[in-house]
């Protein structure tokens, strides 16, 4: 039988035998508190904590008498019927897989198993709140750990019904994708539509729960009304802002019922906030569950709300691009993520108060898409994915935002009323089916009349970003002569693309403003493309490809633009061409064509003129990013000084209670070096010192606290009176991330064996250890791990779950020991390890190539010192 990593060939040849009738599956979580009649099997602690799980699974076989198997992944089966005859579960179970042989036409599969509990955020993940010590449950399953909790067909295209029931601990309220009645201590929850097995859902639990209706008059003049539910833990309910995730939920539920003419098919719309999610969110039909810091426990920039917006679109959007229409496999991923991606921006932007969301897209979204589509594992957006560990990682920057803003140039393309007729017939065509890209180019084509297979070649069958270079010619009267664009393309991507753009000319105005006074749009292909109506135009200050933000590509300066924005980038007026220049001149620091000193210099000199607080937000970030990674060994100190001395001024000078003032708090936090910057931080704890209108609340205490422990200043005894004052399990991930934070052997040493040599840890804890182990002050520190590391992540790989082993080989790769020997150990692990897991020697390519990013920048950023 295949192994627990299903590979796609395995897949094909299942679904070309077996056609799915519909599941019932019956779970008894009553062991999830300890005792009762489910069961806890621990036997003195020593073995799994487990519930049971029967599924009756009814299912065709298109040539009788052929073999095939079903997925589960449990620690033990008790029994298994097929067709009412006994199987032995010693036989037919091999831990991942169940043998089905002689199968007839008509089958039905019975399975009686213990399944466990889980505490890495995969299957049925338990969670003991440490407040109040009541238990929480939730199932969290893509790409394949449904198995983990009922015997199933683990791949999209085998779409079924399912009825599911749950016996729970009493005084619990349950919910699955149906809706659900308790009756005789059961809860008994509505037949699904066909669905596939990684979007069913189950959360179970004492949650506190809201509830609201959606309302809808139909074309045809019926009125559509949808529950809503939307639920968190009793812990986070003060914190609870459900009215505005209510608001989000129908505006968006407005703009999908205006554009794409298929009424929401799933019955109701619950919405569960829930504990150590590995996600962002999940779009399980009629139950959508999101991670719990989206609940926000302390003041936020407008940012956070609109990122919590965005994400309850896009999930709303996978309502009808993914679980109505699913991908047959996931090579076709991009067929609900990309769209998903790029259907929560735009809805985001037309039916929301966020109406400045496609900045947002342009400065983040982006900047995500350019990093991955760089990597040595970059891929086309329709991937190669050869088995579940490819899937995966597959859920990357491609695959959401750069195939997102493919999608943005497709509607460019062809248009925004052709794009979403496209999408109408689409959703008719295949409703509760599962396709593959040809299957949406074909109304593509109906609905545009153009010929999607050249664009479907350049854009979703090829790897790698563009760049766009402006080229202007000055005649005698210093007016544009001639305006081209040169496109360039990678040597290991050297595909050229046909881009739709917008260039704009920016001139400064008598008031000293950078403003457009010149735009055209045009069809860029090829290696130059001269952009005949801009002749003529008076002599630019600033020449902005992709003005706009139309394409997929990095945008470049001549000479001309690069020193107007060296001298004048905060005096460009508007939001979304300073956000392009900005993330174009991050591209460039990375690609080390900018030094790293002259982009925080940038960021200290115009930040504080940035009225838009996420892209205000990103500029921190980078210039952290900047700093630690990409300057000169040499300038560190005095950039860490710059950053922190800058932070400190424009706190001060910010408006008292403002987005900009938090903003610049929490980066004055993360930058301060000095024993001044640190007796700041501890007065502002304490009180003896304020900044007016700054509210330093629970979550802003714990940001200060971080960088004193790092730096010696808050000791264990401090750390725990902080617990003491914040007992809960976000307080919890908090203090544990500044435990592991300290300036000590015995701490780091500690930290590393919590997750690398023990699985006591919960995801989330694993999570906080591993961002508190990794401090940029504390590269000497850290110098003992990089050769570790190396020893132990193929153990590390095989031993743990997918997802923390993803946490542990992605988070303690040594990257704070930047330097050619650090780059040499890798390439020596990857030479050695040729036959290692795919997907493991994927993380390390990856890592190896930013750390290779990063010696090239600390060079470039020396050499202009």
């Amino acid at each position: 039988m295949p192994g627990e990593n299903l590979t796609r060939d395995e897949a094909r040849e299942r679904a070309a035998l077996l056609s799915v009738d519909g599941y019932e599956v019956s779970l008894d979580l009553r062991s999830a508190i300890g005792g009762g009649n489910g069961g806890d099997e621990r036997d003195s602690g020593a073995g799994p904590h487990t519930f049971r799980s029967v599924t009756t699974l009814r299912f065709r076989c298109a040539e009788p008498g052929a073999s095939s198997f079903a997925d589960l992944i449990a620690p033990s089966v008790t029994a298994v019927s097929l067709n009412g005859r006994d199987l032995d579960p010693g036989e037919v179970f091999d831990g991942s897989q169940i043998l089905l042989e002689d199968l007839a036409a008509d089958n039905e599969l019975i399975v009686d198993a213990r399944c466990a509990y889980s505490r890495t955020g995969e299957g049925m993940h338990r969670f003991v709140d440490p407040e109040d010590g009541e238990v929480y449950l939730y199932t969290q399953y893509e790409p394949a750990d449904a198995r983990r909790v009922f015997a199933n067909f683990e791949q999209p295209d085998l779409k079924a019904p399912y009825r599911f029931e749950v016996r729970a601990p009493e005084g619990w309220t349950v919910w699955s994708n149906g809706a659900g009645e308790l009756a005789d201590g059961v809860w008994r929850f509505a037949e699904t539509k066909p669905i596939s097995t990684y979007i069913t859902c189950v959360v179970a639990g004492p949650y506190h729960y809201v509830t609201d209706t959606y309302e809808r008059e139909l074309p045809d003049g019926t009125r559509l009304e949808i529950p809503l539910g939307a639920m968190c833990r009793k812990g986070l309910a003060p914190h609870f802002d459900a009215d505005d995730v209510f608001l989000v939920t129908k505006q968006g539920l407005d703009f999908f019922h205006d554009h794409v003419d298929y009424p929401y098919p799933f019955g109701k719309y619950d919405q569960a906030f829930v504990p150590e999610y590995n996600l962002g969110a999940m779009e399980n039909p009629g139950l959508v569950t999101f991670r719990e810091e989206f609940i926000f426990r302390g003041k936020v920039t407008q940012a956070s709300y609109e990122g919590r917006a965005n994400v309850i679109l896009h999930e709303m959007a996978h309502m009808w691009f993914g679980d109505l229409v699913t991908m047959e496999w996931w090579d076709d991923l991009w067929l609900k993520e990309s769209f998903a991606d790029f259907m929560g921006a735009f809805s985001l932007v037309s039916a929301t108060r966020f109406t400045d969301g496609w900045i947002t897209f342009a400065n983040r979204r982006k900047a995500w898409a350019y990093r991955a589509d760089q990597l040595p594992s970059t891929h086309p957006i329709t991937a190669d994915i050869r088995d579940l560990q490819d899937a995966k990682l597959n859920f990357d920057g491609i695959t959401y935002a750069k195939g997102a803003s493919v999608l943005k140039q497709l509607v460019a393309y062809v248009g925004q009323d052709a794009f979403l007729e496209g999408a109408r017939r689409y959703f008719k065509r295949h409703a509760y089916g599962n396709t593959r890209l040809g299957d949406l180019l074909s109304v593509l084509e109906e609905t545009s009349g153009r010929d999607m297979a050249a664009w479907t070649r350049s854009w979703l069958q090829t790897a790698g970003v563009n760049s766009l270079t402006p080229q202007v010619l000055l005649d005698a009267d210093g007016r544009v002569e001639e305006l081209a664009v040169v496109q360039e393309a990678a040597e290991s991507h050297p595909e050229l693309r046909p881009h739709r753009v917008a260039v704009g000319l920016y001139r400064r105005t008598g008031d000293g403003a950078l403003e457009r006074y010149a735009r055209a749009e045009a069809d860029v292909d090829g290696a130059r493309t001269v952009v005949a109506e801009l002749a003529g135009a008076e002599a630019p200050e600033l020449v902005l490809v992709n003005d706009d933000d139309l394409t997929y590509c990095k945008i470049r300066f001549d000479e001309t633009s690069l020193a107007t924005l060296r001298a004048h980038l905060g005096a460009l007026t508007d939001p979304l061409a300073r956000a392009l220049c900005w993330s174009a001149l991050w591209n460039m620091t990375r690609d080390a064509l900018l030094p790293a000193r002259e982009f925080v210099d940038l960021v200290l000199r115009f930040g504080g003129r940035e009225s838009d607080i996420g892209v205000l937000q990103m500029l921190h970030a980078w210039a952290e990013s900047a700093l630690v990674h990409y300057a000169a060994p040499a300038w560190r100190e005095t950039g860490g000084r710059l950053l922190a001395e800058g932070a400190r001024r424009e706190l001060e000078a910010a408006a008292p209670g403002s987005e900009q003032q938090l903003a610049w708090a929490r980066f004055f936090a993360r930058s301060a070096g000095a024993p001044g910057d640190f007796r700041l931080l501890q007065e502002l704890l304490s009180g003896t010192v304020t900044v007016d209108g700054l509210d330093v609340d629970q979550e802003l205490r714990w940001v200060f606290l971080e960088p004193l422990a790092a730096h010696g200043f808050a000791d264990e005894k401090a750390l725990a009176e902080e617990l003491a004052r914040d007992d809960t399990a976000s307080g919890k991930r908090h203090q544990v991330r500044c435990l592991a934070a300290r300036p000590s052997a015995e701490v780091k040493a500690r930290a590393w064996e919590q997750v690398v040599e023990s699985d006591e840890l919960s995801n989330a804890l694993v999570e906080a250890t591993i961002a508190g182990f990794a401090q940029p002050s504390q590269r000497e520190l850290l110098a003992p791990y990089a050769e570790k590391y190396f020893a132990v992540i193929e153990r590390v790989w095989t031993e743990r779950s997918i997802q923390i082993g993803m946490d542990v080989v992605r988070g303690l790769f040594p990257d704070l020991r930047d330097s050619p020997r650090t780059l040499d150990a890798t390439d020596a692990w990857l030479a050695a390890h040729e036959d290692a897991a795919p997907a493991l020697r994927r993380l390390v390519l990856e890592a190896r190539d930013d750390l290779a990013r990063a010696l090239r920048g600390q060079a470039c950023d020396a050499a202009a010192g």
